[in-house]
């Protein structure tokens, strides 16, 4: 990615919340099966950064949240960029 740490922050801090030194996000599909796509392309993204988010899939509701566990369980750098992506993975594949 080509973004800085702060233009990454710029863009996710008004999606992605942060709360307990960890981002989250949450985001709604038009259907069970949508959800477990998109959970499957953020798994895809994660491998290629490296860096790992905690999912939650309740029916079409997918909650994400990301922290950094090498530097203590704080948001970091890193958490920023896996958050800038998968927005841009979840703006690519909108249909609703």
């Amino acid at each position: 990615l080509g973004f800085s740490y702060f233009n990454c922050m710029e863009h996710t801090q008004h999606l992605w919340k942060e709360q307990e030194h960890t981002l989250r996000r949450s985001f709604v599909f038009p259907t069970f099966l949508t959800a477990i796509d998109f959970v499957n392309e953020v798994a895809a993204l994660s491998e290629k950064h490296r860096h790992h988010p905690n999912i939650s899939v309740d029916y079409r509701c997918v909650g994400l949240s990301l922290s950094t566990h090498d530097d203590g369980n704080i948001v970091t750098a890193k958490d920023h960029k896996l958050a800038r992506a998968i927005d841009l993975l979840y703006r690519s594949n909108e249909t609703c």
